[in-house]
């Protein structure tokens, strides 16, 4: 069941998640909710994914259980803002961050991650 009302993929569990920073090189994750800090990461993303075909984008709702994975993440650790944004690279975390992000500083994130 979709939580998120975004074009954007959805993830729903822990074991998806996982399966996807897996089998794909460059992976970006929001996760948060229909808040005013996160609709703005959405709409970026969901430009960026036309852009973009190297890097593959989702969504996590924060409120769902299985969220924990990225809540509780050590690198996540002290964020208070949402969303809480990580972008994977090859399996492993490569950058999280947290609160409202611009365009600009969505793209230096995707940039300096995951250039080939």
């Amino acid at each position: 069941m979709k939580l998120l009302q975004t074009n954007l993929q959805e993830i729903e569990t822990a074991a998806e998640l996982e399966k996807l920073i897996h089998e794909n090189e460059n992976v970006m994750v929001c996760c948060g909710r229909m808040g005013p800090m996160c609709i703005p990461v959405y709409d970026a993303m969901e430009e960026l994914e036309e852009e973009r075909e190297n890097i593959k984008f989702y969504t996590m709702a924060f409120d769902n259980p299985e969220a924990h994975v990225i809540r509780n993440a050590p690198e996540c650790r002290g964020f208070m803002g949402l969303p809480f944004t990580m972008y994977y690279k090859n399996g492993k975390v490569a950058h999280a961050t947290t609160s409202i992000q611009s365009m600009d500083m969505i793209t230096e994130v995707l940039d300096s991650k995951f250039a080939n």
